[in-house]
């Protein structure tokens, strides 16, 4: 059992042991030379294999599947690609260890060479025989059927069968040579189980006596099943590094793949999602501003104005229309009545009355104006002196003012006293008295 496991466990060793690389661009009808490095077990060949639709007008096929031994223990080789403009092949390299032990290439694009003349445009290759599966389908781990028709004399020997995975491991399907069974309506074939991953791409092309690729090629996608088959060392389209170094696989001759690096490096792609990510990032951080902004502004906005500034005890920064002003005492409204006289309202335009009165020096008192005084002591005044009164001055009473505060009286301030005011008497109440005239003046005091 150990030896029969041994040979199984070396092969993962022996198909990493060597590699291949185009040494050349691959254009239409030009050479393509390809060389294999590492330890490999000479003779080498490569097979190349057509994918993809015909470029050509009305999906004309000119491009066969054809195999190109290396000559004797050479490591490298060359041959004409016969493939058209913008068409797409992948190419497999083995040695004497076993089909794809050298790797397979990715999806290869072929450029525009010097000529189309090494292909005829006017017809269609077909592959000399045919096979079918039945299912038309390949399943993980379920079972295939896998036949042709022998009756036809079109085979020659028996047919071989190779599973190509585009970038991945490539490996023949096993047939039994001996226990092919023939099924009414079906040919003679046989069943097979992939033990390939889901979701794998797999070339599947058929060949007899004649080399491979005598029986065409078809391509199929594994469909889901069971895993009661799969191992760590199950073909995959993702297990390894595409093999082929660098080479164009598109028609612009860009997204070349490069062999060490083991996948493809889409630059654009890695430049728009770094941009995209940058972009969101800055749209993220401006609208977290814009909201903290506005939540400030509502909080601003609902603050109270606090009129008494408990806090610092100053009015200095109140707004202007809450700073306090000092109370100014008017001016009197009305004057007040002085006996026997008449007084006006203040503001009227009304003048005064004049008290005309006909007294004699001897009743005059001595508070009266010294020109109502005559020059001459003992001359009697038998004229009348008109006299027009000034309006009374005004009645004051003592008043205590009281200054109160907007908001009531601060909590932390103690209760004062109402200041006192006192003003002085207006004298309104005092008559004048009669005295004997007083002794005449002089001549200065006369004359003024």
């Amino acid at each position: 059992m150990l030896s029969c496991l041994l040979p199984l466990a070396l092969l993962p060793c022996l198909s990493a042991a060597y590699s291949f690389n185009f040494e050349s661009t691959p254009k239409a009808c030009d050479n393509l030379s390809i060389s294999v490095s590492g330890s490999g077990s000479p003779p080498y060949s490569v097979l190349v294999i057509p994918i993809g639709a015909s470029p050509l007008p009305n999906n004309t096929e000119v491009r066969t599947i054809f195999q190109h031994n290396f000559t004797g223990d050479s490591t490298s080789a060359s041959f004409q690609l016969k493939f058209p403009q913008n068409s797409q092949f992948v190419a497999v390299v083995s040695d004497s260890s076993g089909f794809g032990s050298g790797g397979t290439s990715g999806a290869v694009t072929v450029l525009a060479g010097e000529s189309s003349s090494c292909y005829n445009t006017s017809t269609s290759v077909t592959p000399t025989w045919v096979y079918s599966l039945v299912p038309n389908s390949l399943t993980q781990c379920s079972p295939t059927r896998i036949w042709w028709d022998e009756t036809t004399g079109l085979v020659e020997g028996t047919p071989f069968f190779h599973g190509v995975i585009p970038g991945g491991e490539s490996f023949s399907v096993p047939v039994p040579t001996n226990n092919l069974t023939k099924v009414a309506n079906e040919g003679l074939g046989f069943d097979w189980t992939p033990s390939v991953r889901t979701g794998t791409t797999v070339i599947l092309v058929g060949g007899d006596d004649r080399g491979p690729g005598s029986g065409g090629s078809s391509n199929y996608i594994i469909n889901f099943g069971d895993n009661s088959c799969l191992s760590d060392s199950s073909p995959s389209s993702t297990a390894g590094s595409p093999a082929g170094g660098s080479y164009p696989t598109s028609t612009s001759g860009a997204g070349t793949s490069d062999s060490s690096s083991g996948h493809h490096t889409n630059v654009g792609a890695i430049v728009g999602g770094v941009i995209g990510g940058v972009v969101g990032l800055v749209a993220l951080c401006l609208l977290a501003a814009f909201f903290i902004r506005r939540r400030r502004f509502h909080q601003a906005q609902k603050k109270p104005v606090d009129l008494l500034h408990e806090n610092d005890g100053s009015n200095d920064n109140l707004p202007q229309f809450y700073r306090p002003e000092p109370f100014i005492v008017p001016e009197p409204s009305a004057l007040s009545t002085t006996a026997g006289h008449e007084t006006t309202q203040a503001g009227s335009d009304t003048r005064p009355s004049v008290d005309r009165r006909t007294s004699h020096y001897s009743n005059l008192t001595a508070d009266q104006p010294m020109s109502m005084r005559s020059s001459t002591p003992d001359q009697s005044v038998s004229t009348s002196a008109y006299m027009r009164k000034s309006p009374a001055p005004p009645s004051f009473r003592p008043v205590n003012i009281v200054q109160h505060e907007d908001a009531g009286p601060s909590e932390d301030a103690a209760p004062q006293e109402p200041e006192t005011i006192e003003l002085p008497p207006a004298y309104t109440n005092i008559r004048a008295k009669n005295e004997p005239p007083p002794p005449p003046p002089d001549d200065e005091t006369a004359a003024v």
